[in-house]
């Protein structure tokens, strides 16, 4: 699929509206069916579908709205995990699960919902996983020897899953990976799993990194720069990072390691409610076009919009888009 130069996508989750958050609370009060649940999120789907088009998004996502959080969306799923059910009181809650046994290969059944994003639109689309480094850490290992080696089977059983989705037609895949920046000294063994989990798959792939959302804020602080260069051994075509937060002054790091990936370029905030200008946006866009050619860069939200309210996130959707449109015209390819 053709898509603009400077392509523009959310990093994966949409707004979640409170009316999606009241009824998951009716479901785990067990007031409604999980058949009504999922005939909501697929309702869910496509209203976040439809917000990104008719903002102008080049590359669209499922909103991630049918997820609680990050974690048990890919935990529940995992063969030989046991779950603690009676630990999750509120859906964004994580379950206490753990595992006692090496865990078996099996299908996740992400293929459908992937399917279920391509059937309702037109445009080019993104499927997002979290990362096997992060799912380890809310999993409470009481088998393996260590993180790195759950991990590995976390990135073995996942690979035949980014396999599936490739073969469905997913062309861009993205794998979230915020924990890195709170544990930098995984990050030499991280690499390894992250290349476990790709091998084979034939898709564009892109790893996103960044210092955490949860409840929107940001989890750690610091300087990309120990990604460098341990990162550069990452079998991957896209590292995705925020810097409308942070500020922009990390991107020297992909001029001064020479990276050989694609840039994400993170250039609104979702930790704070003002709508940034169309300006700010191509300012930032400048910026990163100082370090890396146009080709190999594209225009994102720093993380997910998960905690913004829905017309916030439109507006900063709209801000994103019309932003990239004004460094495209001055490109010439407008």
């Amino acid at each position: 699929m053709n898509l603009p130069i400077l392509p523009t996508a959310i990093v994966g989750s949409y707004a979640m509206p409170p009316w999606l958050e009241r009824l998951k609370g009716e479901y785990f009060a067990r007031r409604i069916s999980g058949r009504d649940l999922d005939e909501i999120y697929d309702t869910a789907v496509k209203a976040a579908i439809k917000d990104q088009e008719i903002a102008g998004i080049d590359i669209i996502t499922d909103g991630e709205v049918r997820r609680d959080n990050m974690v048990d969306y890919f935990v529940e799923r995992f063969p030989g995990v046991q779950i603690d059910r009676s630990s999750k009181k509120f859906y964004y809650d994580f379950y206490d699960t753990s595992i006692r046994n090496k865990l078996p290969m099996a299908s996740l059944g992400l293929v459908q919902d992937f399917t279920f994003l391509r059937n309702f639109t037109e445009r080019a689309v993104k499927y997002c996983v979290t990362g096997p480094h992060c799912l380890t850490k809310r999993i409470n290992n009481q088998f393996y020897p260590n993180d790195e080696a759950l991990a590995m089977d976390i990135a073995r059983l996942m690979n035949l899953e980014l396999k599936a989705l490739a073969k469905a037609g997913a062309q861009f895949i993205q794998i979230d990976e915020p924990y890195y920046s709170g544990f930098p000294e995984d990050l030499a063994w991280g690499v390894n799993v992250i290349n476990t989990l790709v091998e084979g798959v034939d898709a564009k792939i892109a790893v996103h990194i960044c210092y955490g959302n949860r409840y929107g804020k940001p989890s750690w602080e610091g300087s990309y720069r120990y990604l460098f260069p341990a990162i550069l051994k990452a079998n991957v075509h896209q590292l995705t990072l925020e810097f409308a937060r942070r500020g922009g002054e990390d991107l020297d790091l992909f001029k001064e390691f020479d990276a050989p990936f694609d840039l994400g370029l993170g250039v609104i905030d979702v930790k704070n409610e003002e709508i940034e200008s169309p300006e700010l946006v191509a300012t930032h866009i400048r910026k990163a076009l100082e370090v890396t050619p146009a080709e190999r860069i594209s225009i994102l939200t720093d993380c997910g919009c998960f905690h913004l309210p829905r017309d916030i996130a439109f507006a900063k959707m709209k801000a994103m888009v019309e932003g990239t449109k004004i460094v495209r015209k001055e490109l010439g390819k407008g």
